[in-house]
């Protein structure tokens, strides 16, 4: 996955400056999304490695299984991977390009598990709270998870913080049998 991550770098890095010079960002990124979709499909994979296929209609393949209009530029990107053998990057091209865009925002995705619905209230009184601890505009993904018993879970990157019941239970009982 590393390996993966390294040779990626720098065609996300490419396109992420492109995009920002062109000021179009949300545009690359939705098309990047998509192509990185498309190409993280295990039938996709498997025509993308095909040898008898040339490189050139691998590149024109993505587009058409997006059903997005590429720019010209998008569509060059794209003929650069197929050309260097690297479209099946595009997953790791999409995460880093939207990691370098979150950076340049200042925005970061956030995953809340609770126990209970969490309201808008909530939910706008937490994403202020972690935007404060984080110095982040924070964007909050909330999910339903009964197995916490109460409280909540929140996870971003390598950043989780466990206020559930269950998670107080767990280390009651590590710190019990220790």
């Amino acid at each position: 996955m590393a390996e993966l991550i390294t040779l990626a770098r720098p065609y996300a890095k490419a396109a992420f400056e492109r995009a920002k010079a062109q000021q179009a960002l949300a545009e690359w990124a939705e098309v990047l999304n998509a192509a990185g979709q498309v190409a993280a499909d295990e039938a996709t994979r498997q025509l993308l490695t095909d040898p008898g296929l040339a490189e050139q209609k691998k590149a024109e393949v993505i587009p058409e299984c997006t059903g997005q209009t590429v720019s010209e530029e998008q569509r060059n990107f794209l003929m650069i991977l197929a050309d260097n053998r690297r479209l099946a990057l595009l997953p790791e091209i999409a995460t880093l390009f939207n990691s370098f865009r979150a950076e340049l925002e200042r925005t970061i995705d956030i995953n809340v598990s609770s126990a209970f619905e969490l309201t808008d209230a909530q939910q706008q009184q937490l994403a202020q709270a972690l935007s404060k601890k984080l110095d982040r505009n924070v964007r909050i993904d909330a999910t339903l998870d009964k197995s916490l018993i109460g409280g909540l879970v929140v996870r971003t990157g390598d950043l989780v913080i466990d206020a559930s019941v269950r998670g107080k239970l767990t280390k009651l009982a590590e710190s019990l049998g220790s």
